[in-house]
């Protein structure tokens, strides 16, 4: 496992999932929305936030899409692949788009405009973590989990080359130092 050190437990990522599901529960302007999750690193935070939806008496149906621009590496190649596509019909549905980490922006941006086309009648973004310091394109999610610093994050449906997707908290990978 890469070293590393936490930046928020597990209590503080389940109340901040709580009072996201508030806001959410609140502007919603039906109590069945359509929810998108950006895998593979959404699928935590998702299944964490339907579950505080349903507490709230929301019951959204459900869908995923695969996009890919990191690969095995930690660096962005710039280019956003879309790697499996939704199936849900969101004509005249709300629609919330949910993403693990807003960075560069390029991918939420990137989904949000290819969301928008199929014609939703409300549609915000959601982010787990978002991490400002490298936006490259100009776009900001609607509801932010947390605000995080230019370091690489592991846990919580986020992995480091591969390792830590499991973990229960969220995490700044500790780089090795040369020399």
């Amino acid at each position: 496992m890469l070293k590393h050190h936490v930046l928020f437990d597990e209590m503080t990522i389940a109340r901040r999932v709580e009072q996201l599901a508030q806001a959410i529960a609140s502007d919603l302007p039906s109590p069945a929305p359509n929810m998108i999750g950006l895998l593979t690193g959404s699928f935590v935070f998702l299944a964490d936030l339907v579950r505080a939806l349903a507490r709230l008496g929301v019951e959204p149906q459900v869908d995923f899409m695969a996009v890919s621009h990191y690969g095995l590496a930690t660096e962005s190649g710039g280019v956003v692949q879309i790697r499996k596509d939704i199936s849900l019909d969101l004509t005249a549905r709300p629609v919330l788009l949910v993403d693990d980490i807003l960075d560069s922006g390029r991918t939420l941006s990137l989904v949000r405009d290819r969301l928008v086309a199929r014609g939703p009648s409300w549609l915000r973004t959601c982010v787990f973590l978002d991490k400002p310091s490298r936006r490259v394109v100009p776009v900001s999610a609607d509801y932010i989990g947390f605000e995080v610093p230019d370091v690489w994050i592991t846990g919580y449906g986020l992995d480091a080359g591969g390792e830590g997707r499991a973990l229960p908290y969220i995490a700044a990978v500790e780089r090795e130092r040369e020399g």
